[in-house]
């Protein structure tokens, strides 16, 4: 299940990409398998590793061009262990509203994009969020829980403040917010509850299969109740560094 749109990112054979805060590799693996030489970072050696995994067997049964190159590493997306402008595209899905210092995290972001690549964002939604939020502290008030959640227009203008130029943005997974309101009506650790199990089946079946009826409605869908929004920029080529770069906001 995606929720960044790759060819708003032109994302193809030889493009250079890092994925920050990776998580379970979905969005590494799809560039991997457009031929992108991908690095799917992430703090979570465990969960990496499952990742290299997924990866190498992808190379060994072919369903990534030859020239494609995915590698895995750890480390923490404060500070990031690339030289400026190393990548054509940055992607970041679902991961600044885990972070404190998220102002550093977006410069970081920008200062390893190339001028006249491409970087794409994706936090919760304000409103699907706020309601989980209001259904339940279980849902949040945890250890590497969402500490905040984004207006789509504030968020913006922080990346824009890096010097980036947003170029689109859109709504994604509608048909997930339901199901995420009845988790934390019943609990968010109760998964047995016959309400959550038939309404993931569900998500599962659509994911799988992706009917035409189910599609269509979640395109009609997203604009209202999107669980996502995704942001894109752009590097300027004439790119200069704002002078308060890097440094958190006041």
């Amino acid at each position: 299940m995606l929720t960044v749109d790759y060819d708003r990112l032109r994302i193809e054979p030889g493009t250079t990409v890092i994925d920050v805060g990776c998580g379970a590799g979905r969005h590494s693996f799809e560039a991997y398998r457009r031929g992108a030489d991908v690095i799917a970072f992430d703090q979570n050696a465990e969960e990496l590793a499952a990742v290299d995994t997924m990866l190498v067997a992808m190379g060994e049964a072919g369903e990534a061009p030859a020239s494609a190159k995915a590698q895995v590493v750890v480390g923490d997306a404060l500070a990031l262990p690339y030289p400026d402008a190393s990548f054509d595209a940055v992607i970041a899905s679902e991961i600044l509203e885990h972070i404190p210092d998220d102002d550093t995290a977006i410069a970081e972001l920008a200062r390893v994009l190339r001028p006249g690549g491409r970087l794409a964002v994706t936090v919760p939604r304000w409103l699907p969020e706020r309601i989980c939020w209001a259904l339940s502290d279980e849902y949040h008030a945890n250890e590497g829980g969402h500490i905040r959640i984004y207006r789509a227009d504030l968020l913006r203008e922080k990346l824009e403040a890096t010097g980036l130029r947003c170029t689109h943005s859109h709504h994604a997974h509608a048909l997930h917010s339901p199901y995420w309101w009845l988790k934390c009506a019943v609990g968010v650790d109760n998964s047995s509850n016959p309400a959550v199990t038939a309404y993931h089946r569900l998500l599962v079946w659509d994911m799988m299969s992706a009917p035409a009826l189910t599609r269509a409605a979640e395109a009609l869908l997203n604009p209202l109740i999107g669980k996502s929004v995704v942001l894109y920029f752009e590097k300027p080529a004439h790119f200069e560094k704002p002078s308060h770069f890097g440094k958190p906001a006041q």
